[in-house]
C-alpha cells in the first residue's frame, strides 16, 4: 500500500513541472523571439516481483512475470527553436531572422550571448545595441547625422551619412549556428549562452547555406500556440488530479486496514 503512495506523490511532482513550464510559456506568448519548451518523462525502476521467464511448474514458465512500476520523473525541458510569427514594426533597427541562427551580444563579463530578438537600438556613441544596452557583434557603428539605416537580407548595414546622398556601408551583421540548439543555456533577458551540450558557435553571413535571412523592420515573434499550451494545461491538471486521487485512495484503504485491528 505504502508503494502506491510514494508512486502517486511522483506523478504529481512531475505534473506540477509540467504545470510550471506551460505556465512559462504562455506566461512569454508576447516575448519577442522566445522559443517555447516541452517536458519529457521516464518511468521509475520496477519492482521485480515474479521474473519474466520464471518456471511455473516442470515443464512452463511465467510469460510475463510481474513487475510494478515504481513512478515517473523528470526527463528533460527541451526548447523549441520553430520558426515565430514575423510582425511588422516599421522601426529601421528591428530584424527578424526568417530561417536558422543567432544574433550575437557581447555581455557585461566579456563572454558571447545569443538571442532570437532583433529589437536593436543605438547607444550615445551611434553603436548597435540590443534593449539591455549589450553591443551587438561584430560591433557596428552609426556615424552622427546619418540617416535611412537599410540591413539587407544578407546582414549588409549602410546608412545614408551626414551631408550625403548616396548610402555607405558600414559593416556585415553575422549569425551563429549551433549543432544541438537545445543545449544552449537560457540566462534570461532573451539570452542564450554556449554550454558543452550545445557545442561551438558556428559563425557566418545571412543567407549562407543553414543561414537564415534578415527582414529589416520586422520582429520574430513567440512561437507559443495558445491553444496548445492550453490543452496541454488541462491535461496536465486532470493528470495532477488523477495523481492525487491515487494517493487518497491508498490512504483510505490503509484506513480500512487499520480499523481491522
Amino acid at each position: 500500500m505504502i508503494r502506491s503512495l510514494y508512486t502517486g506523490t511522483t506523478g504529481m511532482n512531475s505534473q506540477q513541472l509540467n504545470i510550471d513550464v506551460i505556465s512559462n510559456n504562455l506566461a512569454n506568448v508576447s516575448t519577442t523571439g522566445f522559443k517555447k519548451s516541452i517536458n519529457t518523462f521516464q518511468d521509475l525502476l520496477y519492482e521485480t516481483l515474479t521474473v519474466p521467464g520464471s518456471p511455473t511448474s516442470a515443464e512452463t514458465q511465467s510469460p510475463t512475470g510481474i513487475q510494478v512500476g515504481l513512478g515517473v520523473r523528470p526527463a528533460s525541458v527541451t526548447k523549441i527553436f520553430s520558426q515565430g510569427e514575423l510582425i511588422g514594426t516599421e522601426n529601421e533597427l528591428d530584424v527578424a531572422i526568417d530561417g536558422q541562427g543567432f544574433f550575437q551580444v557581447e555581455l557585461p563579463d566579456g563572454d558571447t550571448g545569443y538571442t532570437r530578438a532583433g529589437a536593436f537600438k543605438l547607444d550615445s556613441t551611434g553603436t548597435i545595441v540590443n534593449s539591455n544596452g549589450y553591443t551587438v557583434l561584430p560591433a557596428l557603428t552609426i556615424p552622427q547625422g546619418s540617416n535611412r539605416i537599410n540591413i539587407s537580407e544578407t546582414g549588409v548595414v549602410s546608412a545614408v551619412l551626414a551631408g550625403e546622398t548616396d548610402a555607405t556601408e558600414i559593416g556585415n551583421l553575422e549569425l551563429a549556428l549551433f549543432i544541438n540548439a537545445a543545449g544552449l543555456s537560457s540566462t534570461g533577458d532573451n539570452l542564450l549562452v554556449e554550454t558543452t551540450a550545445s557545442g561551438p558557435p558556428a559563425i557566418g553571413e545571412p543567407g549562407d547555406e543553414g543561414y537564415g535571412v534578415l527582414i529589416q523592420t520586422f520582429l520574430e515573434g513567440s512561437n507559443v500556440n495558445i491553444v496548445q499550451e492550453l490543452t496541454n494545461l488541462i491535461t496536465a491538471q486532470r493528470a495532477y488530479e488523477i495523481n492525487s486521487k491515487s494517493i487518497q485512495t491508498s490512504d483510505e484503504m490503509m484506513q480500512t486496514t487499520n480499523q481491522l485491528v
